[in-house]
């Protein structure tokens, strides 16, 4: 599973996302800018992050005033005082902008958690408990995070993750890695959002074990 390195994304894990989220979050955004699939050299360049940060605070300011379905791209760009083309060249679409942020925002949790990928059990439990502490911290912000929508924006971050470290491991012959991973973000997202719906619920920590003993089946009977 997810026993690389590349998931030890270090960031500022004093980060704070509640209201008002324009005044604080900003450094985040900027570190999500810089975690986008481009080659590394287009990553340091500051003309490439200065735009993809317009972009995002973009995103953000436009969430404060509708919902996610009726913000279009022109929007985004106008927001941003840039052109369609210049968004075209970072993001194919208004949702890998949303999903640039989440990534960045569930990666931050899983730091401020103290969290390692220093083994495959680590890395599940740690992916468990990210995703419970992002809905507990997201649904509950009363913010522009409060409109974005779950389901989209945070599990394909953790499929991402699953093919990511399912890529480091022999799979049993058959096995598709893609459905391997849909399957157990959704099994992770389902049980996260049960728990955070049931009243007077057991601690994420908890939670999150629990998620591990469901979900670690799933890779053991597809794994080599």
């Amino acid at each position: 599973m997810m026993c690389n390195q590349h998931m030890l994304i270090q960031i500022n894990r004093q980060m704070s996302l509640t209201h008002p989220i324009l005044e604080k979050g900003y450094a985040l955004i900027a570190m999500a800018a810089a975690f986008q699939p481009v080659n590394a050299a287009e990553n340091t360049d500051p003309r490439v992050l200065r735009s993809r940060l317009m972009l995002m605070e973009s995103l953000l300011r436009l969430l404060g005033r509708k919902e996610f379905e009726d913000i279009s791209i022109q929007e985004i760009t106008d927001e941003a005082t840039l052109n369609r083309a210049t968004f075209y060249l970072h993001y194919p679409d208004k949702n890998a902008l949303l999903q640039a942020m989440t990534a960045a925002r569930f990666r931050d949790l899983i730091a401020r958690r103290g969290l390692s990928f220093s083994n495959c059990d680590g890395a599940l439990r740690a992916i468990a408990l990210g995703v419970c502490d992002y809905l507990a911290e997201t649904t509950g912000c009363p913010s522009q995070l409060t409109k974005m929508p779950l389901e989209r924006s945070i599990i394909p971050v953790v499929e991402g993750m699953f093919l990511e470290g399912a890529a480091h491991h022999a799979m049993l012959p058959g096995t598709d890695p893609k459905l391997l991973a849909t399957t157990a973000a959704w099994a992770i997202f389902g049980a996260a959002r049960r728990w955070y719906q049931t009243p007077n619920r057991i601690p994420a920590e908890e939670m999150a074990a629990k998620i591990e003993a469901m979900v670690k089946p799933i890779f053991l009977t597809a794994s080599v």
